[in-house]
């Protein structure tokens, strides 16, 4: 096993979570181990005493939030709630929580890009027989269509639904980067988030008038 999954929790994060943007933001090929290594606060050799290698650095970002994705989001979420809304309330809980710790979690899909390497693009296909880390297709499976508006398109308004959620998503992420404090101010995301979806609620299901 890795070195670096034994560090101390927060040299191991700060080295992962270096790794993850990177990786998702320039590719495999392009990454660049020398700005990882200034990123996580330590020298490229000390870095190499830790993974091998680019490629075994890279798999290991890959498998490690691979797991904590599945761990921590895609086996907590209640899909026994069928009201999307509340669904989706649920999903960003879960999604703010990890992506206070790990800020780039949410580019994960990005690593599955095919790249100039043989050998890493095999260890991707290795992989893919392990359930899909996207979520956006199941958070929209078996809802309680009943509530919509009578007429509309379900699949369509679906897809209208999900723009307006990767938006937010990509909003709240935004402030969590930016942010100068580490701590994330959960009821005023809360507060947002209601206020999104009251107005959703309002386009698109059934008022107690109608």
């Amino acid at each position: 096993m890795t070195k670096l999954l034994d560090l101390n929790p927060q040299r191991r994060d700060a080295i992962l979570n270096a790794a993850l943007k990177e990786f998702s933001s320039k590719g495999y090929d392009e990454a660049s181990t020398n700005v990882i290594a200034k990123e996580a606060g330590i020298s490229k050799a000390l870095m190499f005493h830790y993974v091998s290698s680019k490629q075994e650095l890279f798999l290991v970002v890959y498998d490690y939030f691979y797991d904590l994705i599945k761990n921590e989001y895609l086996e907590l979420m209640n899909y026994d709630e069928k009201d999307i809304f509340d669904r989706l309330h649920q999903s960003y809980l879960l999604q703010i929580k990890l992506s206070e710790k790990y800020p780039w979690i949410l580019e994960f899909n990005k690593l599955s890009r095919t790249t100039n390497s043989n050998e890493v693009n095999e260890e991707l296909e290795n992989r893919t027989h392990k359930e899909h880390s996207s979520c956006y297709p199941k958070l929209f499976d078996e809802i309680d269509e009943a509530k919509f508006r009578v007429g509309l398109d379900i699949e369509k308004c679906k897809q209208f639904i999900l723009w307006a959620n990767v938006g937010f998503t990509n909003e709240i992420l935004e402030d969590i980067r930016n942010s100068e404090s580490p701590a994330i101010n959960y009821e005023l995301v809360v507060e947002k988030l209601d206020g999104y979806f009251d107005e959703l609620r309002k386009v698109f299901y059934t008022s107690s008038n109608e």
